[in-house]
């Protein structure tokens, strides 16, 4: 019901970055349907199949913070459409591949737009919503990646079920050229933020330019280390998790059910679920009270699935929640990370501790398959998730809350307008 109190503006910008945030979870999750299709078709190893998965999260890393500094020097309306246009002309180009090495080539330079795009989108949304209702408007864009993940694996099917695999795997790739029309919507539809304009009609007027390692100057460096650790704790649960739970309840509890269209509809289901409910406490309860909701109840899910006994039919039970919990802890992190800095680089600061988070997050994955040829894979993978989870708690304690603040321009951290104000204030300074 908070979408009717928003205005004309506010909701053409919901619908621009939902939509996009919504392609970038179609054309990444895409990959993961057609890997068995091109593991037949190329003679790929499993390793070089991982190494494409990996190789697109680690340049989408370096593309978020890219282009968080762009936004911040072109404009947030601007590199959005960049970053659309980027990561869409490369998922096409992807169906005309014939080999690992040039589909290694496509989904890297993809990479770039997709963690570009998340971080362009999220800051201007932020600086778009009203301060009440940032955090149910951050959550609901994050929520999309669900959508977009249902919207491949019904793709998925449609396609392989009336084509060969062979016809099936390319076409799934050059319909991905289609988002590049969200641009058209961009261009007509969308004007930069009133805090954006009030930050450039200031440098224009002081002769100020923004500097992206200004997140660095010691007056901010302990913001950004403490929110690259919060993303870090975030991101490498997750990874951990849906790289190797599968892998482990297939192999030591052999279950077979997680391969089936019915669990993945139910852990689409939970997902969804756990972004808008994520959402809507985070405005409720505060940024880091969520966080941490969500954090010990993802560890002790975690510990639970690899320490428990479960059937095949508790596992299809467990779905919801496991979705829930592992994707609605980073409803938040959009609106967190835009309160946390100033204008001048919330674009940078943005884009380098989310996905600094994401680069090292990605470790964790090739860390437990390494500790899992000495430990049992369960006992390395939950407790791994759980000392992700705990650094998320530990970081959201020392962090400020920001929920109420009013984004303004200037160098100078947003004030807060929260009844969290004066704890907040004292942890900044």
């Amino acid at each position: 019901m908070w979408l009717k109190h928003t205005s004309a503006a506010e909701r053409r910008t919901l619908v621009a970055t939902f939509a996009g945030y919504g392609v970038d979870g179609f054309d990444y999750m895409i990959y993961t349907f057609l890997i068995p299709t091109l593991l037949a078709a190329w003679g790929m190893t499993k390793a070089e199949a991982g190494y494409i998965a990996t190789g697109a999260l680690l340049t989408s890393a370096v593309g978020g913070w890219a282009a968080g500094v762009l936004a911040d020097r072109y404009g947030r309306v601007r590199v959005l459409q960049w970053t659309v246009l980027w990561f869409a002309s490369f998922t096409f180009l992807s169906g005309f591949t014939s080999s690992f090495g040039q589909l290694f080539f496509t989904r890297a330079m993809q990479g770039f737009g997709m963690g570009g795009e998340w971080a362009v989108g999220s800051v201007l949304i932020a600086e778009t919503i009203s301060a009440r209702h940032r955090g149910k408007a951050a959550g609901l864009v994050q929520s999309s990646w669900a959508v977009g993940w249902a919207a491949s694996a019904l793709a998925f099917w449609g396609l392989y079920s009336v084509l060969p695999p062979e016809t099936a795997w390319k076409l799934l790739f050059w319909i991905g050229i289609i988002p590049a029309l969200l641009i058209l919507y961009i261009r007509r539809n969308l004007d930069e933020p009133a805090v954006y304009r009030a930050e450039q009609a200031r440098r224009r007027s002081t002769g100020d330019r923004a500097n992206f390692l200004r997140i660095f100057h010691p007056s901010l460096l302990r913001t950004t280390v403490l929110a690259s650790l919060l993303a870090t704790g975030m991101q490498g649960a997750y990874y951990s998790v849906t790289t190797w739970l599968p892998t482990f309840l297939k192999t030591e509890r052999h279950l077979s059910v997680l391969g089936t269209s019915t669990y993945l509809l139910v852990l689409i289901g939970g997902s969804f679920a756990g972004y808008l409910t994520s959402a809507w406490l985070s405005d409720a309860i505060g940024r880091r009270r969520c966080f941490m909701l969500f954090a010990a109840m993802g560890a002790v899910l975690v510990l639970s699935y690899t320490q428990i006994p479960i059937t095949d039919g508790l596992m299809l039970v467990l779905g919801f929640p496991l979705g829930f919990f592992l994707s609605g802890i980073f409803s938040g992190m959009g609106a967190f990370l835009s309160e946390l800095f100033p204008s001048d680089v919330r674009g940078s600061g943005q884009g380098f501790t989310y996905n600094v988070g994401r680069a090292i997050g990605a470790i964790c994955p090739a860390l437990i398959g390494q500790l899992s040829s000495s430990m049992p894979l369960g006992q390395i993978l939950g407790w791994m998730a759980a000392g992700c989870y705990a650094l998320v708690i530990l970081a959201a304690l020392v962090l400020p809350e920001t929920r109420g603040r009013e984004l303004s321009a200037g160098s100078e951290a947003p004030k807060d307008g929260s009844a969290d104000a004066p704890r907040a204030n004292r942890l900044a300074a």
